[in-house]
């Protein structure tokens, strides 16, 4: 087999069965007086089998220890090895589509479908006002919430939730969305940055300024959803916020 045909048989590119020779994973076969490679049937079985393992999750470091048990092994060892790793990711596969049946079954899904009621009320409650960057603050909000902070969450989200306090978040969004194709120099964004950072609570301007430490993402997932204009209020609140916390 050429490279071509051994990386169809396989189901992968003839650049990724180049990167593997790269990486020492896959070993190359001697070239022909006329230039080309001949690849043979256990090559294919080598390459999908790496193929298998790297979809595991293995490191290289990993891959790199059990194939070099492979060398030793019968071809028919190395097929059923193979099958092995096929059959671990079927049950993955399984496990993952059990849950996403679950999550279709309900009646309501989304966001709120997945937290406490009363997380859910005061989620509801925050976004009532048709703000889009409520909603948004709201996923952001159920997500943190489904990931072992919902007990903090309802805490922080508390002072939130009086009648004045929700007037003045709306009031805040509404003027977030104003942004939305605001240059970055719009004399808005540091006057929305300041009131925003005198009406969050001190306990959630602390939790802010904690997620936003060395090594966090959170910033950076939520200016992908934001205007640029956007994402510098939140740049300037953050300032703002460590230098008071």
């Amino acid at each position: 087999m050429r490279i071509g045909e051994l990386a169809a048989l396989v189901g992968v590119s003839t650049r990724t069965v180049r990167h593997y020779h790269h990486l020492g994973l896959l070993p190359e076969p001697e070239r022909l007086p006329n230039g080309y490679r001949e690849y043979r049937l256990r090559d294919a079985v080598l390459l999908s089998r790496i193929r298998q393992l790297a979809a595991l999750g293995m490191s290289l470091d990993e891959l790199r220890d059990v194939l070099a048990d492979d060398a030793g092994k019968e071809l028919r060892e190395v097929l059923e090895e193979l099958d092995a790793d096929l059959a671990r990711q079927q049950e993955a596969i399984r496990v993952r589509r059990d849950r996403l049946a679950e999550l279709l079954a309900l009646v309501d899904l989304n966001p709120d479908s997945l937290v406490s009621p009363g997380v859910a009320t005061a989620l509801r409650d925050l976004s009532s006002g048709g703000s889009r960057f409520a909603q948004l603050d709201r996923e952001m909000l159920a997500l943190v919430s489904t990931m072992g902070g919902e007990a903090e969450v309802l805490a922080l989200l508390g002072p939130l939730t009086t009648p004045e306090a929700l007037a003045k978040g709306h009031e805040l969004y509404a003027r977030l969305d104003e942004l939305d194709d605001a240059e970055l120099g719009d004399p808005r964004i540091a006057a929305l940055a300041g009131d925003l950072a005198d009406h969050l609570p001190a306990e959630m301007a602390t939790a802010m300024v904690s997620y936003s430490g060395p090594g966090s993402r959170w910033m950076e997932a939520l200016a992908e959803e934001l205007s640029p204009a956007q994402a510098e209020v939140f740049r300037l609140l953050l300032l703002t916020l460590k230098g008071r916390v």
